[in-house]
């Protein structure tokens, strides 16, 4: 109890004491008007008929009276806490005992708890504007256990190649054509507690089955992988360490973020990202550890099986990391790094090497004018493979079995850029852009999925053979309305060219009556129609909780 408060209750005691005093002196002070006279003057004019003395004496009660409540106002007012701290030191105090070693540990855990907790990465600002980042700001549900995720993602497009057979190749996000196809519905979302950490995200829809088809490593073994995990998205397991601002160790399937655009449509600028990101990997299956220095840096390296894939191509597996930096709010730097792997099906000693940066810039920021955002994303990709009948430096000669054999160039050059506005007060989203790459040797080219060719296959309709020529450019338009932050209602123009005959045009790509022998093999008499550009125009509704 602190002096403050005893000296009003120590007041209150001694107001109700004389109180008492008062009016027991009030009740036994001799009679000075006789009985009969008293009780007559009292009945016509109260007070009035009393001695000077009674009213002098009822005048003190009602001051104690007041007195009395006043203090105890002021003592209800005052909080409870303010009881139980301990009053900062002073010369009346200087010789009062010695707290207690109960009270001195009470104090210093005190002391201990206001200590400041370190700053959680990255959350010192709002990061939803960023292209492969959701713009969701808060969660539809969560608790201390699991935060819940639900995704789904459906286009129409139509491409103005008219293919007959609906079948658009090429592209990572795009299937068909005249048709309302699902792309994706995902049901999962993130387990949390004391530390342990894990993450299931599926796929069901195209996803499932184009996602797959794109990966060789299941030509290699058995066990069928492409199988057992088509309809997973993500799933790891992990383990947070309170060390340095937090670091993660984390083993399954996760994201990439080579070549900046998500997996996730709802998150990007755009539905149909340009070559360098959509000819890059999606996903990684192996481990990885999130180290967060401060919180605005992240590093994180990778011990995965290969690229995007869910088993060894070969021999030898890939690492990788990331290093990820946003000192302001309006600035991000990405770097992605891969190296090491061999990652040709059925050619060991072909390793690959990849590194994709990427800033992203705010440069407007206004909710109270029309345009309420403005940034920009630039993305460059270099890479090549050496050995294994190909070389990074360039065409070379090489003595293979006493005879002289080129080994030509293989290599990956490639960059984007695009622009984004938002409008009334980000209701309205408007993206412009596109990109170029340089790919021979076609290793990091989407195969066409001709006769139902995979990456397994191959086809000889689409080579990708050491030193083929491949080059092509993209451009697009989009336009989203975003009455909510957990959906986005999405419009988009892309014109797409290659310098090789590449696109479905309007023959198709399946052959008469289906698909025939096996997936990718050369059909007599048929030729896929395969041209050079392509035009399409794509609607999509995109939802996530």
């Amino acid at each position: 109890m602190t002096a403050r408060a005893k000296r009003i209750r120590k007041g209150l005691a001694g107001a109700a004491a004389a109180l008492v005093c008062c009016s027991a002196a009030a009740q036994y002070a001799p009679d000075t008007v006789p009985r009969g006279q008293r009780e007559e003057a009292t009945g016509k004019a109260g007070t009035a008929a009393l001695s000077s003395r009674d009213a002098a004496l009822l005048e003190e009660l009602e001051r104690m009276r007041a007195r009395i409540s006043e203090l105890e106002a002021e003592l209800k007012a005052r909080p409870a806490a303010a009881e139980a701290s301990v009053p900062a030191p002073s010369a009346a105090s200087a010789a009062a005992p010695v707290p207690a070693p109960a009270a001195l540990s009470a104090t210093a855990q005190s002391n201990a708890e206001k200590k400041p907790a370190k700053a959680e990465p990255f959350a010192f600002a709002d990061w939803t504007w960023l292209n492969g980042n959701p713009r969701t700001k808060k969660a539809a549900f969560d608790s201390e256990f699991f935060t819940p995720e639900i995704r789904a993602d459906v286009n129409y497009t139509y491409s103005f190649n008219h293919p007959a057979d609906d079948t658009i190749g090429g592209s990572s996000e795009i299937f068909r054509s005249g048709e309302f196809q699902l792309e994706q519905l995902g049901v999962g979302g993130d387990f949390h507690y004391d530390n342990v950490q894990a993450r299931l995200m599926t796929q069901f829809g195209m996803y499932s089955a184009t996602t797959p088809r794109n990966d060789a490593s299941p030509g290699r073994g058995n066990w069928d992988l492409d199988t057992a995990y088509r309809y997973i998205a993500e799933g790891y397991g992990g383990y947070h360490f309170n060390a340095l601002h937090g670091i993660n160790a984390q083993a399954g399937i996760f994201m990439s973020y080579v070549g900046l655009f998500s997996y996730y449509n709802f998150d990007n600028w755009a539905y149909q990202p340009s070559y360098v990101s959509s000819n890059t990997p999606w996903f990684f299956n192996g481990m990885r550890v999130q180290i967060f220095p401060t919180d605005k840096l992240k590093i994180e390296p990778w011990l995965i099986n290969g690229w995007q894939s869910y088993g060894r191509f070969n021999g030898r597996m890939g690492v990788g990391g990331q290093i990820l930096w946003r000192p302001t709010a309006w600035f991000s730097l990405v770097g992605n790094q891969y190296a090491l792997g061999e990652d040709t099906l059925f050619t060991p000693g072909r390793v690959r090497y990849h590194t994709d940066e990427s800033i992203q810039v705010k440069y407007y920021d206004n909710r109270d004018t029309w345009i309420s955002k403005a940034a920009f994303s630039l993305t460059g990709d270099m890479g090549c493979e050496h050995g294994g009948g190909v070389t990074c430096a360039g065409n070379s000669t090489h003595v293979v079995n006493g005879q002289s054999v080129l080994w030509p160039k293989q290599s990956f050059l490639g960059f984007m850029l695009y622009n984004r506005l938002w409008f009334h007060k980000d209701l309205y989203g408007f993206t412009v852009g596109g990109g170029k790459i340089n790919n021979p040797g076609r290793y990091l080219v989407l195969l066409p999925p001709i006769n139902g060719a995979t990456a397994v296959s191959g086809t000889p309709y689409f080579t990708e053979n050491p030193g083929d020529p491949y080059k092509a450019w993209d451009a697009s338009a989009t336009f989203d309305w975003m009455p909510s932050q957990y959906i986005t209602f999405r419009s988009e123009y892309n014109h797409r060219e290659a310098n090789v005959p590449y696109f479905t045009c309007q023959g198709g790509i399946t052959p008469p009556g289906g698909n025939q022998g096996a997936p990718g093999s050369a059909v007599p008499n048929w030729q896929p129609d395969l041209c050079r550009h392509e035009n399409r125009m794509s609607l999509a509704l995109l939802v996530k909780f």
